[in-house]
């Protein structure tokens, strides 16, 4: 299939840049800066895309792609620090600027190529502190705004072109449309990357190993679809394990067992765990350190069950791109925003391979995979679920009190999203509880109870989300119950906060 390769400069959008391309069938994958010539005639893609990035190139440690990346004539597009990139390499100058972040309105130069079909002016999203000052000899302006007198850049010789702003979010109008245009009209890559297709092509690749697998199920979808997708490649090869944790959401354990036992054939087993779990955690109130504890005694678990109903030779989980990129396993520069137990969290002394036949994939794929595989709507369409489960909803050291509260007020939460019929059109809902305590008043009594945060989000991929704008009937619905159905709550908060500055969990 026909393939794009972002370059990851260390940009907060550039894992976007593939997924928007993706969004219209090409298949677009992220890849490390300094990647050598050699790897990348490996991958032969139809065109290269520069992302942004914190750095300024005429900094001495600046970011640089081999030379010879410019000189293999094949289509080329610089997003903000990739477009200084490109001034710089073909003889321009570039300086710093005031600092622009936000919408600045895009005036079309030259509506040919690139920016074919996308009117006369749009919104543009910026986010820079540097700026083309020259643009180098050969190549012509054919945007700009207010700010950046070369917003968009292209050469008249070559398919080279250089943006200062970001096409790859929301905040961009016909964002999606640029993408568009340098993809199919400019490197005229195919649109034939499908999830009919990746299923085919995984099945086969899982259907070659050796081995038994042990996989880890959760009862979410992300750890469902790779199991029914290894099963589809390796069949009894395959054992599914499921480990209560004592961290599940209200009676999930129950739930997830008669899933699999009703409508999956594979071979399954549940071990209970609860108690060895909670122990480790007791009097810890670290985030990091919860995600890590959760994460070496799930592997504890399996290597144990391994051993003693084995051989197994690979241990799958269900991990997604956007664990792999928040975990700091990303392809660039990227920081580490908190460990997930399936990625950050492995421990060292791990003696099982580890499979992973969805960690290229977003939520939204994994949904579309779900389909095809006729996985029911009620078990796709659930909200996702953090691996260390409640311990990252629950801020602080977990105790019973505030483990049962979670437990309650996000079932509660749940319940009235399903009542109001909004559950399957926000991307996740819960409820989390800290060590903070507020006063109310019961009956006529004084009482010193804990405060419960209710957290919504509409998201596509987890990687960005917004606070959902529930209406006040509905969150005042859930307030009241809350606090009357749990003796320990006072008040009830509703979070606000979207992602980035924050995260959609809590911890």
């Amino acid at each position: 299939m026909d393939k794009i390769l972002v370059l990851d400069f260390g940009s907060q959008y550039s894992h976007l840049i593939c997924r928007r391309i993706r969004e219209f069938s090409v298949y677009a994958e992220l890849v490390p800066f300094d990647i050598s010539l050699e790897e990348i005639r490996k991958h032969n893609p139809k065109g290269i895309i520069f992302s942004g990035g914190p750095s300024s190139v005429y900094n001495s440690d600046a970011p640089i792609p081999e030379d010879a990346i410019f000189e293999m004539n094949l289509p080329l597009l610089g997003i903000c620090y990739g477009h200084q990139l490109i001034v710089n390499k073909f003889g321009g100058k570039v300086k710093r600027a005031n600092k622009e972040y936000g919408s600045s309105l895009l005036t079309i130069d030259n509506d040919k190529d690139l920016l074919s079909g996308v009117g006369e002016s749009v919104r543009a999203w910026m986010s820079h502190g540097d700026e083309a000052e020259e643009i180098p000899p050969g190549f012509q302006v054919i945007g700009h705004t207010e700010s950046a007198k070369a917003a968009a850049i292209a050469s008249d010789e070559k398919s080279v072109f250089g943006i200062q702003f970001h096409p790859e979010v929301v905040h961009t109008e016909q964002g999606t449309e640029i993408l568009k245009n340098f993809v199919l009209k400019v490197c005229g890559a195919s649109q034939d990357w499908t999830m009919e297709g990746f299923i085919e092509t995984e099945v086969e690749k899982i259907s070659k190993i050796e081995g038994n697998v042990l996989c880890g199920v959760s009862g979410g979808i992300d750890s469902t679809v790779a199991a029914l997708l290894i099963h589809k490649a390796i069949g009894d090869r395959l054992k599914c394990v499921f480990v209560n944790n004592g961290l599940l959401r209200m009676d999930e354990e129950k739930e997830i067992e008669e899933m699999f036992k009703n409508n999956f054939k594979v071979n399954f087993s549940s071990i209970n765990a609860g108690e060895s779990f909670l122990s480790k955690l007791k009097g810890v109130e670290d985030p990091e350190e919860k995600r890590k504890i959760v994460g070496e005694e799930f592997i504890s678990v399996f290597t144990d069950f391994a051993e003693k109903n084995g051989p197994f030779k690979w241990l799958a989980q269900g991990t997604l791109y956007p664990d792999v990129i928040e975990s700091g396993v990303s392809k660039g520069p990227a920081a580490v925003i908190k460990s997930h137990h399936n990625v950050g969290g492995l421990p060292d002394w791990l003696n099982l391979e580890i499979l992973e036949p969805l960690k290229e994939l977003y939520k939204d794929e994994v949904r579309e995979i779900a389909k095809i595989l006729n996985v029911p709507q009620n078990i796709f369409m659930r909200h996702p679920f953090p691996g260390p489960g409640l311990a990252v909803r629950i801020i602080g050291e977990i105790t019973p009190i505030k483990l049962d509260i979670t437990k309650r007020a996000s079932k509660i939460v749940e319940e009235e999203l399903i009542e109001a019929g909004l559950y399957g059109s926000v991307w996740q809902a819960y409820a989390s509880v800290g060590d903070d305590k507020a006063v109310g008043v019961v009956g006529d009594e004084r009482k010193h109870g804990n405060i419960v945060m209710i957290r919504v989000v509409d998201s596509i991929d987890a990687m960005t989300a917004d606070w959902t704008r529930l209406p006040h009937g509905l969150l005042e619905k859930m307030s009241n119950r809350i606090t009357n159905e749990i003796e320990d709550v006072t008040w009830v908060t509703y979070a606000i906060s979207s992602k980035p500055p924050a995260t959609i969990e809590p911890q």
